[in-house]
């Protein structure tokens, strides 16, 4: 027999073996998921919303068994909803089981760091300024400035939009662009919103607002503006280069179990983290 076409037998031997065993991996993993079952309630963080929505939506495929509810209102909703036994999963944009921000430590739960968040200050598309330092992000918002031409853009009023205290947006803003500085929260020209989708429609529909928002939310109406000269991309939070970033949690009551542990397995997956995680600009932490 020719060397070549023993080699090529050989290739495809290991080739069927491999595949055998994948395929026998395969059955065996939709075999234990099959076995999983309960219901796992989830609530909190509106900018986690997007990754737990479509987390939910791919991990149903796998667990025919389980049902699951999601929703978003604030982060703080989530260590609260468990610490209640409302949830049974909480999504959080801090680790809800330290102090941050006037918020209190919440003692009990488990903290499961699932993904990077690059954050965005947000002006409406029309809006002809495309960078702030993080020096004039905080005199906008302590109400220092308060005309666009003061930074480049036209002589019109700004209108700082906040998000109401509970929401970890702002407390990664506050955070990571205010560093100690206090927002001014009163006046014609300030206004808090809820949730993320709240930010989007309020900064879109006027085109003299600011706002701020996690980068997947960036779309439509609205733009990113860059910070210090670096643009809001998943590639320079990831490096370090951009700023403003937090990191995205998901808490139970002690350790996770059952059909909760296996949906945070599932987000914590190869598979998840660098597939529809990374699609919707979040940033892997596996």
């Amino acid at each position: 027999m020719k060397r070549t076409t023993l080699w090529k037998r050989m290739a495809a031997a290991v080739l069927s073996s491999a595949l055998l065993i994948g395929a026998a991996f395969t059955t065996q993993y939709r075999a234990d998921a099959a076995e999983v079952s309960g219901k796992i309630v989830i609530a909190g963080s509106t900018a986690l919303l997007p990754l737990t929505q479509q987390a939910a939506k791919e991990f149903k495929k796998h667990h025919p068994k389980v049902k699951i509810v999601v929703s978003g209102s604030s982060s703080i909703a989530g260590p609260q909803s468990v610490a209640k036994g409302v949830a049974t999963i909480g999504a959080c944009d801090w680790d809800a089981t330290r102090a941050v921000g006037g918020f209190r430590a919440y003692k009990g739960l488990k903290a499961y760091k699932i993904a990077k968040i690059p954050f965005a200050v947000i002006v409406n598309k029309n809006n002809s300024v495309n960078n702030l330092s993080v020096q004039q992000i905080q005199d906008i918002y302590e109400g220092k400035i308060t005309n666009w031409k003061q930074v480049g853009g036209k002589d019109e009023e700004i209108v700082v939009i906040n998000r109401a205290k509970g929401s970890g947006t702002r407390v990664n803003f506050e955070d990571k662009i205010m560093d100690g500085h206090a927002i001014k929260t009163s006046g014609d020209n300030y206004k808090e919103v809820q949730k993320s989708g709240d930010m989007v429609n309020a900064v879109s529909s006027n085109p003299n607002a600011i706002g701020f928002v996690d980068l997947a939310y960036v779309k439509g109406g609205i733009k990113a503006v860059s910070i210090n000269g670096v643009k809001a991309t998943t590639a320079n939070a990831a490096s370090g280069k951009y700023v403003f970033y937090g990191y995205g949690y998901l808490l139970t009551k002690g350790e996770a179990k059952g059909a909760d542990k296996a949906f945070i397995n599932y987000i914590l997956s190869k598979k998840f983290q660098h597939g529809s995680l990374k699609k919707l600009k979040f940033i892997p932490v596996k």
